[in-house]
């Protein structure tokens, strides 16, 4: 097994075909203050299995904060792997919209993704305090 991919993003979604949308992958949200609120996101996990590894599979999401503490419910899923007899991979992947994520501090979180209790992956995410005046957009000194 693979996870080819493991992002954060503004939207995803998945078709019946197999087809993945992903808009606005990022893993920085800015903010103001505290504590912050985040709108609408998506996770979007695409897992490549081999024939020898068809079967259901136990699917465990998971964001914690740097001490290892649930920021958000776990998710948990049942994903049903079945290889076409013409092929000798299969993809599965899951969308997950999260709407109106509540942190209360700045720092680093992280999104853990176990498969079958067997840790596969962990995707580290920041939560950063936003200058009052961007960087870019900032006038250059006087001379």
């Amino acid at each position: 097994m693979k996870v080819e991919i493991f992002n954060l993003c503004d939207f995803a979604s998945a078709d019946i075909g197999g087809k993945l949308n992903i808009i606005g992958v990022f893993d920085t949200i800015w903010a103001r203050e505290k504590p912050i609120s985040y709108g609408l996101f998506a996770l979007v996990v695409r897992i490549r299995f081999e024939k020898i590894e068809e079967g259901v599979k136990k699917i465990k999401i998971s964001f914690v904060d740097t001490d290892g503490n649930p920021v958000l419910p776990v998710i948990e899923t049942l994903l049903p792997v079945q290889i076409a007899p013409w092929n000798s991979t299969a993809s599965a992947q899951v969308v997950s919209l999260i709407s109106q994520i509540k942190l209360q501090n700045f720092g680093e979180y992280a999104v853990d993704l176990a498969i079958d209790g067997r840790q596969e992956a962990s995707l580290p995410f920041y939560v950063r305090e936003a200058p009052l005046t961007p960087p870019l957009f900032q006038k250059p000194p006087q001379q």
